[in-house]
């Protein structure tokens, strides 16, 4: 399975409302653990290393 980098959400914007609900009311510190949980948990879904692997290259590439 290729990673996906198309618009695939059908309510981003919901979805990011959610999100940042989500860590509204942590610290710094608990929000960083909240998003580490998080990130496991849906690596976890994806189950494809491969996947995963390029998720991570094209995450650490686009940030800089």
């Amino acid at each position: 399975m290729p990673l996906n980098l198309d618009p695939n959400l059908i309510d981003p914007d919901g979805f990011y409302e959610e999100l940042i609900g989500c860590q509204r009311d942590l610290s710094d510190e608990q929000a960083e653990l909240f998003q580490a949980r998080l990130l496991l948990v849906l690596a976890n879904h994806v189950g494809d290393r491969q996947v995963l692997s390029e998720a991570m290259r094209v995450a650490r590439d686009s940030g800089a």
